[in-house]
């Protein structure tokens, strides 16, 4: 069996290759041959037709949904689909694949698309989403990773800041839940709860681990066991990582799914083996 791991045309992060690498061993140990290949030309449009090289089987390590298509069209089987790469990797349209689903998130407003620099934001916009939300409250970039484009708003003069500026960029606004700087990481491969890891950072609102959170092993219970493996359900997700916020009555939150979720925390704080599961899901898929 061929597998190829697909990872962007740039890389630099460190973590990006690691996590590749990983896979990619526990794939070889399983029988594998393997190879990392950046998305460079690994499909294209030939006379109105999609072609790429030779393999069996597509680990999809990049958030590039041109090339994630691409992939499928030619006839490839992509881990995980370019449908659950694009869904989240823009985080609104997260927010309303899930929305309906009976999936508790925190109460959202969307910020309408802007296309005209000069254009004036109205206080009533401003303030409907104050009186809705509350302050402090999380704006949100429709893209980003690792705690990027997430930040705290703290009044109305500091969101009509913050709106003037990003007024160009797709994004939205949240409800802010729990105390800040706290969250639970949860790991889903092939459909199926492997771990989950609680994330604390004491120094930002926000919990990643490379802005300086920690991690420590959570004993899950059913009831988020269950609300994981669903999520991962209705996004089609092969693999993803599910940042779940508690408030103060222990109420949960789906606040954002990863798709190409980093697993080297987890891994070390929850003592699983998460690229075996993984290889072992690619191999049986």
């Amino acid at each position: 069996m061929k597998v190829v791991i697909v990872v962007n045309a740039y890389i630099r992060s460190v973590s990006h290759i690691s996590q590749a690498e990983r896979i990619a061993f526990e794939l070889r140990k399983a029988g594998a041959d393997c190879e990392i290949v950046k998305n460079i030309n690994l499909a294209k449009i030939i006379k109105g037709k999609a072609e790429n090289k030779q393999f069996d089987k597509c680990v999809f390590l990049d958030k590039d949904k041109a090339s994630a298509r691409l992939l499928e069209k030619s006839g490839k089987n992509v881990i995980n689909s370019a449908y659950s790469v694009e869904v989240c990797d823009d985080k609104m349209l997260t927010h309303i694949a899930l929305c309906d689903c009976g999936i508790n998130m925190p109460d959202t407003y969307y910020a309408p698309l802007c296309y005209y620099a000069d254009a004036e934001i109205g206080d009533g916009f401003i303030g409907e989403i104050g009186a809705g939300l509350g302050f402090p409250l999380v704006a949100k970039m429709c893209y980003g990773s690792l705690g990027a484009g997430v930040y705290l708003i703290k009044d109305s003069d500091g969101l009509k800041r913050f709106e003037e500026k990003h007024k160009l960029q797709p994004h939205f606004f949240q409800k802010f839940v729990g105390k800040g700087g706290e969250d639970i990481r949860v790991i889903v491969i092939g459909g199926k709860y492997v771990c989950a890891m609680k994330r604390t950072n004491p120094d930002d609102f926000r919990s990643n681990i490379g802005l300086g959170g920690h991690g420590e092993n959570f004993e899950a219970d059913n009831a988020l066991i269950n609300l994981c493996e669903r999520v991962a359900k209705i996004l089609k997700l092969d693999y993803c990582g599910i940042d779940i916020l508690t408030d103060d009555e222990g109420n949960r939150y789906v606040c954002e799914v990863n798709s190409n979720a980093f697993f080297a925390e987890a891994e070390k704080v929850c003592k699983v083996n998460i690229a075996k599961k993984f290889a072992d899901m690619v191999i049986a898929k």
